[in-house]
């Protein structure tokens, strides 16, 4: 379970990392089911970027796989594409929402936007290592 101490945790080492990068970024902690739990905007962060960091975080957990790896299979002629278009348009096929896991299982997911994809996927991994 991802609580939202945990939450804070993940968060808070996502934006250490961001602040390293100089790159401010959107960061978003889902749960088991997908759901929000927690939200950072970034001073200067794109405000475009809140909605994909919520839609990583969320695609990430729907299919426990990090949407950097989601982006390789959705190709064309690759096994997933046009995945995107699925789940209402809720499917972010760009780096950085990486599975939270918890005793080899996925309960949450973390999602950064607001960078380039290696900068967004760098950020979600300092936070699902704070996990």
């Amino acid at each position: 379970m991802v609580t939202l101490k945990d939450a804070r945790r993940i968060i808070e080492a996502a934006e250490k990392k961001a602040e390293e990068i100089g790159q401010p970024m959107n960061i978003a902690v889902a749960d088991s089911g997908g759901n929000l739990v927690s939200h950072v905007r970034m001073d200067g962060a794109w405000i475009g970027s809140i909605d994909i960091s919520i839609k990583k975080a969320y695609t990430s957990r729907a299919f426990d796989i990090s949407t950097k790896d989601l982006a390789e299979y959705s190709q064309s002629g690759g096994q997933f594409f046009g995945i995107h278009a699925s789940n209402g348009g809720k499917i972010m096929i760009f780096a950085g929402g990486i599975p939270l896991m918890q005793d080899g299982e996925v309960v949450g997911a973390i999602g950064v936007s607001g960078g380039s994809g290696e900068q967004d996927h760098a950020v979600a991994e300092a936070g699902a290592k704070a996990f």
